[in-house]
């Protein structure tokens, strides 16, 4: 796992920004600690850190063909690169290393674009055909490595991994996108393509660039090779779990070449817990190595049952408590992100790579199993929904749950039964607007209240409800979860989980894989019916049963914990002051974005105790750091 950086003008590039390039990339230097390399020429200038994993002594970059004329810089992993170089040797290509970084220039002279489909893997890189005049710029799949591009006053184009690689440019502007504060309101993070900048992007996943020196666009439009399979149904099979059982072996078995120690997350749930299975079967020779992270408060403690699978399999095991009431980690998390970011799971994330750290430089993680196999409780929840949208024409659910919505109070101190606000919502709504009401973390109506009246008119009625909508376009789904799931993959699983699990491992220098992002598994699974993933009731049936015979039923069938932390507590005690602080600061009011009276209101009702509004609080907390550190940043 590295970083990489680049910079291409059309027109030339003067010597001066050989440095430039080189401030952009020492930006980035906590993701590759091991060396950093750079390649110039009058149109682009690449840079790289490296975080050594694969053919430690051949594989520095930038790397080239065999005549120099094709140069790479590359951040991820090629799982499939030995049968990709096997088959390109016998065209007559000539390696001079092991890497699989070398493999992607080899492959683009044999096959250019195309070249994509043949990769198995997680992968950002920036190539230049000194021949072609060309530079190749393209992301995985499953968008699960950044990055960035921005086109700057001059016409230069810059790419970078993260945020503050761009950010060291003398031209970057600062601008914040208004439409991306809507968007982050509503999500807690900035989805692709936008950032918070105005005139800074980030490359979608399963999308590449293709830029030609004669070429007059400042931006090409960028092209979609890849796209979750929405509309590949299958029949009704009755093998589903041996056919799981093979493909997830696979995924999990690519996964493990390193020449440097590799090990994995283990929380104890299903999806973790299944990785370490299989990697214990894939190497019975040597014990795997685990990593757990506890917590100081029983209700988020998972350790006993990350134990049970530490010991069926033999792990070494490691596990640490963490202080749940950390908070010197927050003002770190501003930092690592570069843009406002709220998911509060991103602290004890950042925790478990910092701990694994210690013991491994590869970490296999569970992440994309929840996603793939329907585990959230959102998606049980969802389809109870449609259930009645489908029974219930539309006219009569207007009419009878739009008011009710409206008018039932929001009852966050009751029952669980008796919180059914967001319920009469939703069944007022379509399929997709109901999912959005759901996922926002400020609702349509709460952003509204709170926005000022200069940034009503910025918005000009732009809504956060475009994201979902963009995605839909010319789609039709005959399945509601299938729906909300391909959302979940476009929106949530590269915007937030992966953004989080890049940035976490990166700032600690460590490189995490996922089997359950393998796009050759993924397009497999995501052809299940949804009858077998939720059955009676159950999230990711289909998974769980087919994982019976190597995972303890207790931690198959337990109830959810996922890595959550005590945000209306702390919203209420230890961090009141300073969200107070932080949500009446000069720079909030100066912002513009906020009526002032309304967002008193909102934190005045919160601490009291008779509204919970920790999820959205939290997010406006973390704008408002974002903006602290925006506003020292500049001067």
């Amino acid at each position: 796992m590295c970083g990489i950086s680049g910079l291409f003008s059309r027109t030339g590039l003067p010597e001066t920004e050989q440095e430039t390039l080189r401030n952009i990339n020492r930006a980035q230097a906590h993701r590759g600690q091991d060396n950093e390399g750079y390649y110039y020429n009058s149109h682009v200038a690449l840079g790289h850190r490296r975080l050594s994993i694969i053919d430690l002594e051949g594989g520095h970059q930038p790397i080239f063909n065999e005549d120099g004329s094709v140069v790479v810089v590359f951040n991820g992993e090629i799982f499939n690169h030995k049968e990709i170089a096997a088959e390109l040797v016998q065209q007559g290509h000539v390696f001079k290393t092991h890497s699989d970084t070398e493999t992607i220039v080899h492959a683009w002279e044999e096959w250019g674009v195309e070249c994509l489909q043949r990769f198995r893997g997680m992968f950002a890189f920036i190539l230049w055909d000194d021949n072609r005049r060309q530079l190749f710029v393209a992301r995985d799949r499953l968008g699960v490595k950044p990055l960035f591009y921005s086109c700057f006053s001059d016409g230069t184009i810059g790419f970078a991994s993260e945020l503050k690689g761009l950010k060291a440019h003398p031209l970057f502007c600062r601008e914040f996108n208004a439409s991306a504060i809507e968007e982050y309101l509503a999500f807690g993070y900035v989805p692709d393509p936008k950032s918070i900048y105005s005139q800074t992007f980030k490359l979608e996943a399963g999308h590449y660039f293709l830029f030609e020196v004669t070429g007059h666009q400042c931006l090409p439009v960028p092209q979609q090779y890849w796209d979750l399979p929405w509309d590949n149904q299958q029949p009704v099979y009755t093998d589903w779990q041996s056919d799981l059982i093979k493909h997830f072996k696979k995924a999990v078995e690519v996964r493990l070449e390193a020449e440097v120690p590799l090990g994995a997350f283990l929380s104890g749930g299903v999806d973790s817990s299944a990785v370490v299975a299989f990697m214990a079967q894939a190497n019975q020779e040597q014990p795997v190595t685990t990593c757990a992270i506890g917590f100081d408060v029983a209700d988020f403690n998972e350790t006993d049952f990350a134990q049970k699978i530490a010991d069926k399999y033999a792990t070494n095991h490691s596990v640490e408590m963490v202080d749940h009431n950390d908070f010197a980690l927050i003002d770190k998390l501003v930092q690592i992100y570069d843009e406002p970011y709220a998911d509060s799971s991103a602290l004890p994330t950042y925790k478990v790579c910092e701990m694994a750290r210690k013991h491994v430089t590869v970490a296999l993680s569970g992440d994309g199993g929840d996603e793939l196999f329907a585990g959230y409780r959102r998606y049980k929840l969802h389809l109870a929904e449609e259930t009645v949208r489908n029974k219930v024409p539309e006219l009569i659910r207007k009419l009878l749950f739009k008011p009710l919505g409206k008018f039932y109070p929001k009852l966050d101190w009751a029952p669980q039964f008796l919180r059914a606000k967001t319920t009469f919502q939703s069944l007022a709504m379509n399929t997709s607007e109901a999912f959005m009401n759901s996922m926002s973390k400020l609702r349509a109506d709460e952003r509204n209240s709170l926005y000022s009246d200069a940034f009503k008119r910025q918005l000009n009625g732009y809504s956060a409800n475009a994201v979902y909508q963009r995605y839909l376009k010319n789609k039709q789904f005959s399945d509601p979860l299938k729906l909300i799931q391909y959302l979940d993959y476009k929106t949530w699983l590269v915007g937030d989980a992966n953004t989080k699990v890049d940035r976490s491992s990166m700032a600690n220098g460590l490189e995490v894989r996922s089997p359950f992002m393998d796009h050759q598994f993924v397009e497999w699974a995501f052809a299940i019916p949804s009858s077998e993933n939720i059955s009676k009731g159950e999230t990711k049936a289909l998974l769980k049963k087919a994982l019976e015979s190597y995972v303890p039923h207790d931690n198959l069938y337990r109830s959810k914990m996922g890595f959550s932390v005590p945000l209306a507590d702390w919203l209420r005690g230890p961090l009141k002051d300073r969200m107070f602080s932080v949500l009446q600061s000069d720079v909030m009011q100066q912002s513009g974005i906020f009526n002032t009276a309304e967002l008193n209101k909102k934190m005045q009702q919160h601490v009291s105790g008779k509204f919970d509004h920790s999820a959205a609080l939290w997010t406006l907390l973390m704008l408002g750091l974002f903006l602290q550190n925006e506003s020292e940043e500049q001067r």
